[in-house]
Formats: structure tokens, C-alpha cells, sequence
């Protein structure tokens, strides 16, 4: 301790100092407060210099850098091992983030401050202890509002389940926990992943960052939103017709619908149970793999991470041009054409396919959707019409005169559908190619009066239960493009090749 600490007179801590006595009811003379003010300021000064010389301390907390969140899940991966971020750090980042943005992107229907901070700094504790539980360790993740996570409302976004109160986690969460995820806040979606966006039910729909007067796509809006926004890099869907790849689409990030009953489904509100997916929302093919990887459980050669970054020379692709040159904008066929174009360059076969009648599985899926979705929500439909917002109501009902007949050769068609694909397509190819959507994202006015046809071409996939991509290939007017790539199930690594 300094013999005659200095106190000056213009310091600007003085005046804390001084309220700080003030709240503990201490009083001083001038002269007894200057003398004290300056062993407190010696202390302060003392401790600042020590920050420059000590090394990180997890329990202190930092300032947070905003440009944290915008770390890949691999280089955010590789400074919390290397002691150069925290996970507590990351997470506050993206806390900030959310902060800043979401009260205009509306991605988030909860977050989840508190827990998440302290499964970070259980990450960092472990981390530092040497437990390392893989790729997503210490990594902020979203969840669509679709998914339990014990204790916490599920709402499926509608008043129908505003209060209702998930008993435990999704299959899918506990691998998340498994695996050291810090779950950040629960998504936007759709009301019980049908249709939008609505205007009448129990949140305001999600907002594209690309464009605030567009559509996000859905039903994992928040989703899409939140990665394209910057507030998270990874997040966790569901699609049951195109409900990852929609919004992945519409909002210019990577989505993925795995193979069928590759990753469990339990705990998430079901929609068609012989339809329904989980798969990640991601900002690169990259973190789309590692959060696969983590969702499926699988590891070693099975992961689909094992195949980043591999050359796709040699890969045939087929490409379904005829499934929407017919129909799709300009711009669109044009970005499909110079990107597998782009594929041929880097050493890809390309060739120009005649895929099975895509209106024909639209139709046929359609009606699987409806009959399921009915079955599920009758009850309710009939005691609680007032809870469903009227798109949500409408789309639900409209599978009334579908009879049990008509559902079976609907079946039956995804069958011949799903084997053409296998033998026709797959048993030549490495990948059939064609386009998310005829259209770039459609002007939100166009549903403030109802529902409006959103020109998808993604459904057929979730009848034949193959693996497919949405992948970003360009801008139209500033609003983002996608192609989605369907692979054969006993090659979804290829998926992330290249």
C-alpha cells in the first residue's frame, strides 16, 4: 500500500466512491474520503494492470466481443480448446446479438439467458478439465418451438399450447445436452408447422433479414431467421413437406432434411409421423454436418463430418432441370444453370435427367400430410376452433373427405416414387439436383388476407425418405436463391463433400 496515496480532485471515480459509501450509510470528512478515495483508486488501477498480466479466468467476467458470433462452429471450436474464448464469452455474444436484432427480426419466442450462461461455464469447467465432448461443446444452439425441452413451454406457436409445459426433452435435446450444446432459446415457427406466415395467432411471424417485407418461408422460420440474421450459426427444424429447406431457401443459409428416422423424432410435436424430420438450420455445409452428426449419434467413418472438405471430382449429378424450367423465374434458372455448370468446373459428371412426375408425388404427399395432420388435431379442431388461427384452422380440415383408400394409393405412389428414384436415379448418380423454389421469397402483404401458394419443390423427398440439401446459390433483387441436392440414403456423407 502506497504511504501517501494520491487522491485527484477531477478523478471521475471519485464520485462513485463517494456513492458508494452513501449507499452503505458511511460518512467521512473531506479529508478522510480523499485519503481513502486514493487507496481505492491505487487498488483499482493495481487490478486493471493486472488483467494484462494474468491469464483468462472462466469465473471473471470479460467483455464481451460481438464479433464472437460470428465465428464458425470450427474456429469457435478451436479457440475455446486453445484457452483464446471462452464459452461463457461466445454465449454472451450471442446474447448481445440477440439483443440488438431480434426486436426486428422477431426469430426468438424465448431465450434462454440464464441457462444457457451456466452450461457454458459447465463447458468451460470441462474443458479446462480435459472432457472434451466434440464439435458442439461450449456452441450456442436454437431450438425450433416445435421440440420439449423439459420444463419449458412447447407452443408449437399457437394458444392452443401457450401454456403447456413439456415433461421432459426431445431424444433430440438430451443428445444436444450430451454433447455439451448450450441451448440458447426456443424458434419461431409456423402455428403447428402447417402454414404462413399468419397474422393471428400466438406470435407475430418471424421477419427475413434479407428483406423485412418478404417471407421467411417456413415452418422453421426462426430457424432460417436467426442464422441469417447473424444470432446463431446453428439451429435445430423440423420438415414434414420442406420445412427446413423452405426457409434455408427463402433466407440464403444451408439446410438439411436427413434420411428418414436417421435422427428420433420423439418429443417433437408431430405434424405426419410418416413424413416428419428433424435437421439442422445451419449457416455453412460444414456446421450443418457437425450438428447433424451430433443429432444422429453417429461417429468415426459414419459421420457425415468425415467428408468435408473432399474433392467431388468423379461425382455424377444428376440434374432435374425439367422439374421447374417450365414454371421458375428467370433468375432462378439461370442461377441453377451456372451452378451445376460451376459443379462441372470442379470435376463433377453432370448430366441432364427426366426425373418421376413431380406433380403427381406433390399431390400424393399432399394427401398424406392432410389425413395425418387431421387425425392428429379433430379433437381439438371440433372442441377449440377459436385457438387455431384461421390458415392454420383452414389447412388443417381440408383433409375431411380423404378416405382411407385414397390415403393408401397415395402411399402407394411414394412407394413407385421412392424405387424410381433408387433405381432410375440413384443406381447411376451420387446426387440428384434441382431447384427449393420456383421463386425467390414472395411479398409478405400477399397473406395478410389468407394463405397464398408458395411455389416449393420439396415435398417429394420427405414421401421417399432420401437425404437433401438446400443450398444458397445466388441473389435475385437482393432476396436469396437455393438448389436443393437429394441424395441416395446410402450416401448421405456426399452431401458434405466439396
Amino acid at each position: 500500500m502506497p504511504s501517501q496515496p494520491a487522491d485527484k480532485p477531477d478523478d471521475p471515480r471519485r464520485a462513485a466512491f463517494d456513492a458508494a459509501l452513501g449507499s452503505r450509510g458511511i460518512t467521512l470528512s473531506e479529508a478522510e474520503a480523499s485519503e481513502s478515495f486514493g487507496i481505492a483508486a491505487w487498488m483499482d488501477d493495481g487490478i486493471g494492470g493486472l488483467r494484462q498480466t494474468l491469464p483468462g479466468d472462466p469465473t471473471v467476467p470479460a467483455v464481451v466481443d460481438a464479433a464472437a458470433a460470428d465465428l464458425s462452429i470450427i474456429e469457435a471450436g478451436r479457440r475455446l480448446r486453445d484457452g483464446s474464448l471462452t464459452s461463457v464469452q461466445l454465449v454472451e455474444a450471442h446474447l448481445k446479438r440477440i439483443a440488438e436484432r431480434d426486436a426486428t427480426y422477431l426469430a426468438f419466442y424465448r431465450v434462454l439467458a440464464g441457462p444457457a450462461l451456466e452450461a457454458a461455464r459447465r463447458a468451460d469447467s470441462e474443458l479446462a478439465a480435459g472432457i472434451d465432448r466434440g464439435p458442439l461443446h461450449g456452441i450456442p444452439v436454437g431450438i425450433k418451438d416445435v421440440i420439449d425441452i423439459g420444463g419449458l413451454p412447447t407452443t408449437a406457436g399457437s394458444r392452443l399450447r401457450q401454456d403447456h409445459l413439456a415433461e421432459r426433452n426431445a431424444g433430440v435435446i438430451d443428445r444436444l445436452i450430451e454433447a455439451g450444446a448450450v441451448i440458447i432459446g426456443k424458434l419461431a415457427t409456423y402455428e403447428f408447422a402447417t402454414v404462413g406466415p399468419a397474422f393471428d395467432t400466438l406470435y407475430p411471424p418471424a421477419r427475413n433479414p434479407w428483406s423485412l417485407g418478404h417471407i421467411t418461408g417456413g415452418s422453421s422460420s426462426g430457424c432460417a431467421v436467426a442464422v441469417a440474421g447473424g444470432m446463431l450459426r446453428t439451429s435445430i427444424g423440423s420438415d414434414t413437406g420442406g420445412s427446413v429447406r423452405g426457409p434455408a431457401s427463402y433466407c440464403g443459409v444451408v439446410g438439411l432434411k436427413p434420411t428418414f428416422g436417421l435422427v428420433d423424432t420423439s418429443g417433437a410435436v408431430e405434424l405426419s409421423p410418416s413424413l416428419d424430420h428433424l435437421g439442422p438450420i445451419s449457416a455453412t455445409t460444414a456446421e450443418a454436418a457437425l450438428t447433424l452428426d451430433v443429432m444422429s449419434g453417429r461417429s468415426g467413418d459414419g459421420r457425415a463430418a468425415a467428408r468435408l472438405g473432399q474433392a467431388i471430382a468423379g461425382m455424377r449429378i444428376a440434374y432435374g432441370r425439367d422439374w421447374f424450367a417450365t414454371e421458375a423465374q428467370p433468375a432462378v434458372i439461370a442461377a441453377m444453370d451456372a451452378a451445376l455448370s460451376r459443379l462441372s468446373e470442379l470435376g463433377a459428371i453432370v448430366e441432364r435427367v427426366d426425373p418421376p412426375d413431380y406433380p403427381a408425388i406433390e399431390v400424393a404427399a399432399a394427401a398424406i400430410i392432410q389425413k395425418e395432420a387431421l387425425d392428429l388435431h379433430a379433437v381439438d379442431l371440433a372442441a377449440h376452433p377459436e385457438a387455431y388461427g384461421r390458415q392454420t384452422f383452414k389447412n388443417l380440415v381440408s383433409g375431411a373427405m380423404l378416405t382411407d383408400a385414397q390415403v393408401a394409393e397415395a402411399r402407394r405412389a411414394g412407394t413407385v416414387f421412392r424405387e424410381r428414384l433408387d433405381d432410375e436415379i440413384f443406381g447411376a448418380f451420387d446426387a440428384l439436383v434441382t431447384v427449393c423454389a420456383l421463386t425467390t421469397a414472395l411479398p409478405t402483404k400477399l397473406f395478410e388476407n389468407g394463405a397464398v401458394w408458395t411455389p416449393m419443390r420439396t415435398i417429394g423427398f420427405n414421401v421417399s425418405g432420401h437425404p437433401v440439401l438446400a443450398l444458397p446459390i445466388g441473389f435475385a433483387n437482393g432476396l436469396p436463391m437455393g438448389m436443393r441436392p437429394g441424395f441416395a440414403k446410402r450416401v448421405q456423407q456426399d452431401a458434405f463433400r466439396h
